[in-house]
């Protein structure tokens, strides 16, 4: 960096998704004329949103400045930090930088959307900088859940700013080596101005434990089930542990399937990189397994967070195609319930109880992210002057903040932010500025967008409350009623139940029409409304429900 720089010119840091919730992260750093974006994610639909399959980040900032925008660059191969890229690709077609394992998995999701040939990619190594517009980004390395995480030192004229990515500190990985806590102090030193910490462990006190520490549960586990079959559920991305689930099975001679789409994709593209090491013949088709006794066998699966579709919830559902779960067999949670998941984890773990399988969920699992020493291990290193929590829900954003001003951090200086808060930051102030739009897109199907919140109050009202159809024909010209009104229910009433029900109404309608066409009123939309109010008026009164009405008017 030149000397002669003005430091006074702030910043902008712009979050477009990530904060206030775990998933979906995405944040722009904005420095006059460039724009770099860090990570790409998506999020899983909440209950209320129905029929959603995903929801990625709003990227109209991005658009609109798309001239600024030199490049994505990603710290993770998780999906709620690459999950959006193919969709976002599309509309903001820049380069993207990432560590070897996070490229792979890329490159596999650009390859589903036919994106490989238009989007240019750069692999990077620890330790290694880009240059994009004003910007120098360093990679650093760090442990998380899965291999090659990476936090970025983000070199601006205004400063250094530090993004951790998600991280733990871990002295005794699975794969590669330990978290480079060196270079955190050595940039700490040069004056960091602002640090970007993972949030969402911070609730716990303590450290997180070594993934190492898991290998050794599964080694006893094996020793102990010796007469069952083994069946673990974990994250698909999670590759150091499928690595020590692997070197367990081939201690006690057992061989290995692995069942789920994204745990076969990962765990194919891991192996082709060199992050996984499988011993000669120890993996077999599922097809194959009918050929082994029950004690030679240990199933992989994805579905630990009880997703109704994923391999697990199938068996345990007894819908699975190729595996049913019978008395005996041992299956061992290798995950934590994400927050919100837990109700659909505790369905799974009774439907394979009541199938007679022996369901393990303790000491099985240890967490990707800091705990609060390891996140004061970093401030201390860092030394930042402002503080900007990310990655969690705001109870976690909270906790945060008072950890960073246990380390010292003064209290205006720990920005708390939303989604699509323009953060201003310099040596001399840290202000929210402006908001831009960041309330998340819908995917449904091949839809991208096309779902907004108003079809959704449509669904909520169609699901809690059903649908009547009135058709009516009039004649063309003299508006007369020739034919109807008749009335359709759907998820309303059973119909051959509620006779007098449907014939009141039937009457109410026809006295509705009739009075429209004795004033002569003849536009549709006004005839809609009146039988659509009277209509409802009178099945609230009956029922004390609402459901959505539909005139429907045909002209013969």
């Amino acid at each position: 960096m030149k000397k002669n720089v003005d430091t006074s010119v702030p910043i902008k840091i712009i979050p477009l998704g990530g904060l206030e919730q775990i998933g979906m992260n995405i944040t722009a750093f904005e420095y006059e004329d460039s724009i770099i974006v860090v990570d790409c994610g998506l999020s899983f639909p909440e209950d209320d949103m129905l029929g959603i399959d995903l929801v990625i980040p709003d990227v109209t900032y991005l658009k609109d400045n798309i001239e600024k925008v030199k490049g994505f660059v990603i710290t993770h191969g998780h999906e709620d930090h690459i999950g959006a890229l193919p969709y976002v690709l599309q509309d903001i077609n820049v380069p993207v930088y990432a560590t070897k394992l996070t490229m792979g998995l890329i490159e596999h999701k650009l390859k589903e959307h036919n994106l490989q040939k238009l989007v240019k990619r750069k692999v990077i190594k620890y330790g290694q900088s880009i240059n994009l517009g004003c910007f120098r980004i360093e990679f650093i390395r760090t442990n998380h859940s899965i291999a090659d995480a990476a936090a970025l030192a983000i070199y601006s004229p205004a400063g250094i700013i530090v993004h951790t990515g998600d991280f733990k500190v871990d002295y005794t990985p699975v794969f590669g080596d330990t978290i480079d806590l060196q270079r955190f102090g050595e940039i700490g030193k040069k004056g960091v101005l602002a640090l970007m910490c993972d949030s969402t462990n911070v609730m716990k006190p303590g450290f997180t434990m070594s993934e190492k520490t898991v290998g050794k549960t599964f080694d006893s586990l094996f020793a102990q089930y010796t007469k069952s079959r083994i069946i673990v559920a974990t994250f698909a991305s999670n590759v150091d542990r499928v690595q020590q689930i692997v070197n367990s099975a081939q201690k006690y001679g057992r061989k290995v399937v692995v069942e789920g789409r994204s745990m076969v994709n990962i765990m194919g593209t891991a192996a082709e990189l060199g992050y996984l090491s499988l011993p000669d013949n120890i993996l077999i088709d599922i097809e194959e397994m009918k050929n082994y006794p029950d004690e030679k066998i240990v199933l992989i699966t994805t579905g630990s967070q009880g997703e109704s579709m994923a391999a697990l919830s199938r068996m345990a559902a007894s819908i699975h195609r190729k595996v049913t779960i019978k008395p005996g067999d041992t299956v061992i949670f290798s995950s934590n319930p994400i927050p919100g998941n837990e109700k659909s984890v505790s369905k799974v773990i009774n439907e394979l109880a009541m199938k007679g399988a022996n369901v393990i969920f303790q000491d099985a699992h240890v967490s990707g992210h800091a705990c609060q020493e390891e996140i004061k291990l970093i401030y201390a290193l860092t030394k930042p002057k402002y503080a900007i929590p990310v990655h969690g829900e705001y109870r976690h954003l909270l906790a945060h903040a008072e950890v960073a001003e246990e380390m010292g951090i003064e209290k205006d200086h720990i920005m708390i932010l939303s989604a699509g808060d323009v953060l201003s930051l310099s040596e001399e102030k840290g202000e929210i500025i402006d908001h831009v739009p960041a309330q998340g897109v819908f995917v449904d199907g091949l839809g991208v967008g096309d779902v907004g919140n108003i079809v959704l109050r449509d669904r909520q009202h169609l699901s809690e409350n059903g649908l009547i159809i009135v058709v009516v024909t009039l004649e063309k010209y003299s508006n007369q009623v020739l034919a109807g009104p008749d009335i359709v229910s759907r998820g309303f009433v059973y119909v051959r139940e509620s006779e007098n029900l449907m014939d009141e109404a039937r009457e109410v309608v026809t006295e509705a029409m009739d009075k429209c066409l004795d004033r002569n009123v003849t536009d549709w939309g006004k005839i809609k409304n009146v039988v659509r109010d009277s209509l409802s008026e009178f099945i609230w009164k009956r029922t004390k429900r609402d459901p959505m009405i539909l005139p429907i008017i045909m002209e013969v």
